[in-house]
């Protein structure tokens, strides 16, 4: 496969609008269903509002990292956090539906490893997954990723604009040795 050309950067609080529009379309509702990511059936909510994305912008431990195509166009997003010393968290992973399957996903993911490694000087990432995407899981196992016994409950109480549509949802917890 070529190399995929992305600019990708540390988001800004003006980036807020486009980056909500790709997460929500990434995880929710019909447009999420152009993608293989979607949680359109586990959860109907709007996965995070302006708020709650500007304080991970703004998070002076975290960047929100945006991707960028040849063209400009955003096509993907994602979250890193240090968690302590050797830590680091990922997620608000999010891919353009349209453009899934292509790459891109793995590319900054690798960026996103590379940026906590270069920042921070931490030796593990750790993400969750809800337990039921397995298909999703096996694409993290496959980059490197180990699944652990761990599980995270699921934020049924904090979910923005909605509810979930099953009650027996929990994170997996997956990491990898950076």
């Amino acid at each position: 496969m070529a190399p995929i050309s992305l600019t990708i950067r540390k988001a800004e609080p003006q980036d807020a609008p486009a980056i909500l529009a790709l997460v929500r379309s990434a995880y929710r509702g019909e447009s999420s269903r152009a993608g293989w990511t979607t949680e359109a059936d586990l959860v109907d909510d709007q996965r995070i509002d302006e708020n709650g994305l500007l304080t991970k912008i703004n998070e002076p431990f975290g960047a929100v990292l945006v991707a960028h195509d040849a063209a400009g166009d955003l096509i993907a997003c994602c979250e890193v956090l240090k968690k302590d010393d050797t830590v680091g968290y990922f997620g608000l992973f999010a891919v353009n539906p349209l453009r899934q399957a292509g790459g891109i996903g793995r590319t900054v993911l690798a960026k996103a490893e590379e940026y906590v490694k270069q920042t921070w000087a931490l030796s593990e990432m750790q993400m969750t997954v809800i337990w039921t995407r397995q298909e999703l899981i096996q694409w993290y196992i496959r980059r490197g990723y180990q699944l652990t016994e761990k599980k995270e409950p699921f934020p049924y109480s904090s979910l923005v604009g909605g509810k979930a549509l099953r009650d027996d949802l929990y994170f997996s917890v997956l990491v990898k040795a950076l």
